[in-house]
C-alpha cells in the first residue's frame, strides 16, 4: 500500500484527480477535462449546469483532514501563494489517501481562503461550534447539495428505453 511519503507532488495530484473523477462517475455525474491551461482540473456536468472543479490532495493530520485551497509556485523571493477567485472555480474537490475518501467543498469554502479543516473525530475539548465534520463533506454527501438537478441523477434509468406504441403518442 502506498503512503504519502512515497509520492511526488505530481503523483499526488494525478491520484487525487483520478479518484475524484471516479467518485463523480459513480454518482452519475458527467466528467470532462479542459483542453487548455485553466485554473480548474475537471468539469462536472450537472445538467444543465457545468461546474469547474479544482482537484486537491488532502492530508490527514491526527483527527483532521486538511484541504489546502490555494496554489503555490516558486519564485526568486520564495513561495508565492495565490487564492482562487470567485469567477475562476465553482468548487474544490479533494482526495485523502489516509481515509480513502473524496471530499467536495462548496463554492463558499473553495475561494479566497488558504485551507479548510474537516474533523474526523470530536475534539478533545468537545468543541462543537464551528466544527466542519468530514462526513458532511464526503463526495456522496455534498454532490446533491450543489445547485441543479443533481438529486435526480441517482434516479436515472440506465440502458435503453423500450419504445411502446406509436410516435408521437396517440397517433396511428
Amino acid at each position: 500500500m502506498l503512503t504519502t511519503n512515497q509520492l511526488t507532488t505530481d503523483q499526488k495530484g494525478a491520484l487525487a484527480e483520478q479518484a475524484i473523477a471516479l467518485a463523480a462517475l459513480r454518482a452519475g455525474v458527467g466528467v470532462f477535462r479542459p483542453l487548455g491551461d485553466e485554473r480548474y482540473d475537471l468539469i462536472f456536468d450537472l445538467r444543465p449546469r457545468l461546474y469547474r472543479v479544482q482537484c486537491k490532495w488532502a492530508a490527514r493530520i491526527g483527527d483532521v483532514v486538511v484541504i489546502r485551497t490555494r496554489t503555490a509556485r516558486r519564485a526568486r523571493s520564495g513561495l508565492v501563494y495565490r487564492y482562487y477567485e470567485p469567477g475562476e472555480i465553482d468548487a474544490v474537490a479533494a482526495y485523502c489517501l489516509d481515509t480513502d475518501r473524496c471530499y467536495l467543498l462548496p463554492h463558499a469554502l473553495s475561494v479566497g481562503r488558504a485551507a479548510v479543516q474537516l474533523r474526523l473525530a470530536p475534539a478533545r475539548n468537545n468543541q462543537q461550534t464551528g466544527v466542519r465534520w468530514a462526513r458532511d463533506y464526503e463526495f456522496e454527501a455534498t454532490i446533491g447539495s450543489l445547485p441543479g438537478p443533481i438529486a435526480q441523477l441517482g434516479e436515472r434509468v440506465h440502458g435503453m428505453h423500450e419504445v411502446a406504441g406509436s410516435i408521437p403518442a396517440g397517433s396511428t
